[in-house]
């Protein structure tokens, strides 16, 4: 499902990755953990093609998305991969609603097969009733709900998560924890989560742990 081989990536004289060799299978739930620094983020927006790496390659689907020009790399994606973050990312001038269907305007969805998509998510994460809502009338829970129904729109096989429950409070991070099983599921996605919430870390198939730019162990861990 995920395959990276050999990834290397520095910032100036910075090596932040020293050589991550990692397989993920469909369906597996990992969390990533490690103190700040230890190149946890670096390597999510590199699997998440945000980012490039120096050296190595990442494999997603059978893809080999070091390979894919700018333009292919946006539509794959936008069609493969479903991004969840800790400050939510919403904008500010769109409803719940409006928000959700984003991705899958660019995908080129019509408005009525985005909105029927996203009313159906919306509902699934029991956030049905907000609809209408901006991002500022939405509580911390509800935003990270509406978020999360953005990254399913197009259907992604894989979903990355950044401290995805950074902001929530204990009630809202269980709900968050709880969903992402609930997802995999439904739709048997991938999830990689980068956290440093011990809770999350236990509940997940593997915990991968890094530390300066290594992957230190791939086991059940604390935190």
């Amino acid at each position: 499902m995920i395959k990276v081989n050999n990834i290397k990536k520095s910032f100036g004289s910075l090596e932040v990755l020293k050589g991550i060799d990692l397989e993920i299978k469909q369906g597996e739930i990992v969390s990533v953990v490690g103190t700040s620094g230890a190149g946890k983020t670096t390597l999510l927006q590199i699997i998440g093609t945000l980012s490039n790496a120096d050296s190595g390659s990442v494999v997603v689907n059978n893809i080999d998305t070091q390979t894919l020009n700018s333009k292919k790399l946006a539509q794959f994606r936008n069609l493969n991969i479903g991004f969840v973050f800790q400050f939510h990312h919403l904008l500010p001038e769109f409803t719940a609603l409006e928000n959700v269907c984003i991705p899958a305007y660019i995908a080129k969805k019509s408005k009525k097969e985005a909105e029927a998509k996203a009313k159906e998510l919306l509902d699934f994460l029991k956030v049905s009733h907000r609809l209408t809502h901006k991002p500022s009338e939405l509580s911390g829970g509800e935003q990270q709900r509406v978020a999360v129904a953005r990254a399913l729109i197009n259907n992604p096989s894989v979903i990355l998560a950044d401290e995805p429950s950074g902001n929530l409070d204990s009630q809202n991070k269980e709900e968050l924890h709880n969903l992402f099983f609930s997802l995999r599921e439904k739709f048997n996605q991938t999830f990689i989560i980068v956290t440093h919430d011990e809770n999350l870390a236990d509940l997940s198939d593997r915990t991968i742990k890094m530390k300066d730019g290594f992957i230190e162990t791939q086991d059940k861990i604390s935190v």
